[in-house]
């Protein structure tokens, strides 16, 4: 079981696991981090999906409100056909390598949109232009299944993004697409050359996946070089939670907590879960880039 005096007090407790709208969130970088600093955190972290496009505004905003902040992106990766998501910290933003990685996962996940809303389209009333519409900083946004889920609640065929997301964009609906994406070992190295930290996230949701990663795959990935397991997330049921801080003591990973916070359209708080100062310590010191 994991007891509640392992989780840190949200007055010294940092969110490492938040969108904005240069992914799929609705909160501008700046909202978020008025709101981080509301909300009584000490600090939070950026990780829009397959981007670093909002960083410079959520350091801008960060440095007006004295609130530090973590740098990061959450990336989508593929582990024998299961899919990972794949949070990387405080790497160089330039490093060629990963700026590639990014640019075609962003690319494959804009011409999979494309071809769902094709498909949606033959029996609702939506169109890709509906779906653009939704995008809210032009083409540094990565576009997704949540822009979908958003133009088909304009469209007022459901009343928000969760439950479009219990329906047409479910992962058990048959208009979904896998998104193409590197592998997990690929996205290890890449952070690793660019001199980040990786953590894979949300590892023992079984909502998202069917079949989660295995010990022996989680194995695998910490051989190469992975660094952390984000073990308080929402979607973590508590034999999961127990699994995941297990193998992060068994091999000394940073283990992290995150509420995977979109903003508007999703039930999740920012704060909900949550991670200590001393892992952020460790995360700004395995890093490459100051924290903001």
């Amino acid at each position: 079981m994991i007891h509640a005096a392992e989780r840190p007090e949200l007055s010294r407790a940092w969110d490492l696991h938040c969108h904005t709208v240069y992914s799929d969130g609705t909160f501008t970088p700046a909202q978020m981090m008025a709101l981080a600093r509301s909300s009584g955190l000490s600090g939070v972290a950026i990780t829009d999906h397959d981007t670093t496009a909002g960083w410079d505004d959520a350091v801008e905003a960060a440095q007006r409100l004295g609130m530090p902040l973590l740098r990061g992106t959450e990336i989508t990766a593929d582990d024998c056909d299961v899919s990972v998501h794949m949070l990387a910290y405080q790497y160089d933003p330039d490093d060629a390598g990963i700026t590639a990685l990014f640019e075609s996962t962003r690319q494959a996940r804009l011409r999979r949109a494309r071809i769902m809303v094709d498909a949606i389209s033959k029996d609702y009333p939506i169109s890709w232009t509906d779906v653009m519409a939704q995008v809210k900083e032009g083409g540094r946004t990565t576009v997704g299944r949540p822009h979908i889920a958003d133009a088909l609640v304009a469209a007022g065929i459901y009343t928000d993004r969760s439950q479009a997301f219990a329906g047409i964009c479910s992962s058990r609906s048959p208009y979904y697409l896998p998104t193409p994406s590197p592998t997990t070992h690929a996205v290890v190295a890449a952070v690793r050359a660019a001199g980040g930290v990786s953590v894979v996230a949300h590892a023992g949701d079984t909502k998202r996946n069917r079949i989660l990663l295995s010990d022996e795959q989680i194995e695998a990935l910490i051989d190469d070089g992975l660094n952390g397991l984000e073990v308080w997330h929402r979607d973590n049921g508590p034999e999961q939670r127990a699994r995941l801080l297990r193998i992060a003591r068994q091999r000394d990973l940073l283990a992290t907590g995150g509420s995977d916070w979109h903003g508007a359209g999703k039930p999740n708080v920012l704060g909900e879960n949550t991670t200590d100062q001393r892992t952020v310590e460790r995360i700004v010191e395995m890093g490459s880039i100051p924290l903001a």
